[in-house]
């Protein structure tokens, strides 16, 4: 795990040993009484005892124990907090997502309790989403080194066009129509095609770009494509004969993955459907000196519950027709660039242990990312913990099939889908790995990191690789 203040720190240090008490406790509360016992805790026997009890519901959920589940959820709740330190607060949004997969198991009372819950999850997701790019850098960084690679690409074209899949930020092309004006030779003719499933976010943004054109006097046009990108009909992108097209993908592309779910599962052999007890086993048996070291390392007894490291997953070569279909779709457009960014993590396991096990891992370092940085009564620190990270939790633990959405995955496996729909890598811009260094380093917070890997860029917390930006163009042959 990544570092914590000194409290914190303190409560990652136990031993194997103390895993072993744990995993032979009893999950029944004592007579007359709840837990009372819980209460007299240590902070790092606590932190310890919800990574515990967290292994020990999921399995317990998977394999149908939903009794067992419910004792200790019972417990996890005497525990976890979502104003509390780092662990209490992990510990309250992975028990409320098991806590939802439990309930799914009658739909009924699922949807009985949410039916009169109200939310606009678009206008949420537009204000959390707001809240990540203010209090992280992650976004801006990737912004800085899209906008540079795309600024380089179309040196010397007259007429450029670019679409951004997700058209969620204008601060982003904002940034670029200020940089393409500042070009020796001019600014080019530039057009922008913005998707998005909410007109008015488009109508704003097209609003915002073409004030700023207008004050820099560059010959601008907005293309509003309203709709799921999942639903894209390149047709409707408009992209004409002459223009030099570039595209950019930021934190959207994992999703399309929910398509490809259902064929796949029902070629899982019945092993790896049946893995999560074992993973539980491994972790419980787990023979490192601390708790960080359990979050830090995907090895367990020498074997990984990560898909990607495990040489025996049908996963571990990217089987995903609509992705597959969509980059080739995007092929057909002759883009000069493309540049994807991307959440790089393993959180497309096909069973609930092993994306409870990664997921533990790198929301981790996000929570702990905050708790370094962050007050603790931030009322911004609470809406993103809940909104953002909270709602992403639940959907990677509680959903199944086309629903659940958040399935990020490692650079590794982008590489093999973009090089198998026909593109190439180009190395990132020298300058735009620079300015995104400077600004990181203008956090004050030696956390924030930054990696080439062989012409892509990871963002990083402490040493964890947390985003990915990568450059790609059409190879000569289709």
């Amino acid at each position: 795990m990544v570092s914590m203040s000194q409290n914190e720190s303190s409560s990652l240090k136990s031993s194997s040993s103390s895993l072993q008490v744990f995993s032979m406790m009893s999950l029944s509360p004592r007579l007359g009484s709840s837990y009372p016992w819980l209460k007299e805790l240590k902070s790092e026997e606590r932190g310890l005892y919800l990574i515990h009890l967290l292994l020990t519901c999921a399995n317990h959920v998977a394999t149908g124990s939903l009794e067992n589940a419910n004792i200790a959820l019972e417990q996890i709740s005497e525990l976890a907090s979502p104003d509390g330190d780092t662990m209490q607060r992990i510990a309250a949004y992975f028990s409320e997502a098991l806590a939802d997969r439990i309930l799914k198991t009658w739909p009924g009372l699922h949807k009985a309790i949410n039916s009169t819950r109200v939310v606009d999850l678009v206008s949420e997701q537009a204000l959390v989403r707001r809240l990540f790019f203010e209090v992280f850098p992650f976004l801006k960084a990737a912004f800085l080194l899209v906008n540079q690679a795309i600024i380089e690409a179309m040196e010397g074209e007259k007429v450029v066009h670019v679409i951004d899949l997700d058209a969620a930020e204008p601060m982003q092309w904002i940034a670029l129509i200020r940089g393409l004006s500042a070009r020796p030779e001019g600014p080019p003719h530039l057009r922008i095609t913005g998707i998005h499933v909410r007109k008015e976010v488009l109508d704003q943004m097209g609003h915002r770009l073409s004030e700023e054109a207008e004050k820099l006097d560059i010959p601008f046009q907005f293309n509003p494509v309203v709709g799921d990108l999942e639903d894209l009909d390149v047709e409707r992108l408009h992209v004409k004969t002459g223009e030099a097209v570039a595209i950019s993908s930021v934190l959207r592309l994992h999703s399309l993955l929910a398509y490809d779910d259902e064929p796949l599962r029902k070629k899982l052999p019945l092993a790896l459907k049946n893995s999560n007890g074992i993973h539980l086993q491994r972790a419980l048996q787990m023979s490192q000196n601390t708790l960080g070291e359990l979050l830090e390392k995907d090895t367990v007894n020498g074997c990984s519950p990560s898909p990607d490291s495990a040489s025996w997953s049908p996963l571990s070569s990217p089987v995903s027709p609509k992705v597959d279909t969509f980059l080739t779709a995007l092929r057909g457009l002759l883009p000069k660039l493309v540049v994807i960014t991307e959440q790089d993590s393993n959180h497309n396991g096909s069973t609930l242990m092993e994306r409870l096990l990664e997921s533990l891992h790198s929301y981790a370092a996000l929570f702990d990312c905050l708790e370094s940085t962050v007050s603790r009564a931030s009322s911004e620190r609470l809406k993103l913990e809940k909104m953002l990270f909270g709602n992403e939790i639940k959907n990677i633990i509680s959903c199944e099939g086309a629903e659940r959405k958040e399935r990020h995955e490692k650079l590794e496996k982008w590489i093999q889908r973009l090089d198998s729909a026909g593109f190439c890598n180009v190395p990132l811009s020298y300058y735009g790995m620079l300015q995104a260094k400077t600004l990181l380093q203008g956090y004050n917070c030696d956390g924030y990191k930054m990696k080439d890997e062989n012409g892509c860029v990871m963002v990083c917390w402490q040493d964890r690789p947390m985003f990915s930006v990568s450059a790609w163009r059409c190879r000569n042959s289709l």
